[in-house]
């Protein structure tokens, strides 16, 4: 089997090999902590979003059934009809 494709797939390996010296291999495991983690961060990141928009609205609410604030746009003093 000395085909040109596996010539090159060989020289290839042996290149990546020569890289790889004094190098652990990637590990699987690690790699799946890695990635829950960042998951895990991300996520905390949407609800804290979540939450503050949650809060906002809330205070919105609430200021509206005080009286402090109003949806209604106040007519101008010298406004006609």
């Amino acid at each position: 089997m000395s085909t040109t494709a596996h010539k090159v797939a060989t020289q290839a390996a042996s290149a990546a090999g020569a890289r790889m010296k004094g190098r652990l291999p990637p590990s699987v495991v690690r790699e799946i902590v890695y990635g829950m983690s960042l998951g895990l961060f991300a996520g905390y990141l949407w609800k804290l979003h979540h939450w503050s928009n949650q809060r906002r609205t809330r205070e919105f609410y609430s200021l509206l059934d005080e009286g402090r604030i109003t949806v209604v746009v106040d007519e101008p003093a010298g406004a006609k009809e």
